[in-house]
């Protein structure tokens, strides 16, 4: 038989229109989060891309080059800290914001700092706090150019808050 040919599993679902705020690609193992988080962008204005780890992510970062990435830290293949690590050694991607929206131990936390992760967002989180932790990773993309990398240590922990 011949040579099966297999499509991307990643695609952009709203390319091109108009409104969109930003492009998202969000990686996770588990199919109901992802899903969760593209619906709850996508409502937003977002356009998603997903991918199911950082192998994944890594093969597509480039084709597809978000705005921002949301990385989940244990996934198979490659891990969530690792990949955030490999993004900033990466001339192309060390710019583009990175949260780890994940239930994180503190060694995670401490690791995904030094790996230059700027943000958190615990497990289970409220849709709300994601779409503000997309849009204030945006912005400060925004504010800062594409040269402007966060510094490790720059982080800033997000979870449910009261408002």
């Amino acid at each position: 038989m011949g040579k099966t040919r297999t499509r991307s599993r990643w695609r952009a679902y709203s390319s091109n229109v108009p409104g969109l705020t930003g492009r998202v690609l969000v990686v996770d193992d588990n199919k109901v989060i992802r899903q969760l988080i593209r619906v709850n962008l996508e409502l937003e204005g977002f356009e998603v891309v997903t991918a199911v780890d950082g192998a994944e992510c890594l093969e597509i970062v480039h084709q597809v080059r978000p705005d921002v990435i949301t990385l989940d830290v244990v996934m198979p293949r490659l891990g969530g800290v690792r990949t955030a690590a490999l993004l900033r050694a990466d001339a192309r991607t060390c710019h583009v914001p990175v949260a780890l929206v994940s239930a994180c131990t503190q060694l995670e936390v401490e690791e995904g700092l030094a790996a230059g992760v700027d943000a958190f967002l615990a497990k289970p989180f409220e849709p709300s706090e994601l779409v503000r932790l997309v849009r204030q990773l945006l912005r400060k993309r925004e504010g800062e150019g594409v040269s402007g990398a966060a510094a490790p240590g720059d982080a800033e922990p997000v979870g449910p808050s009261a408002g």
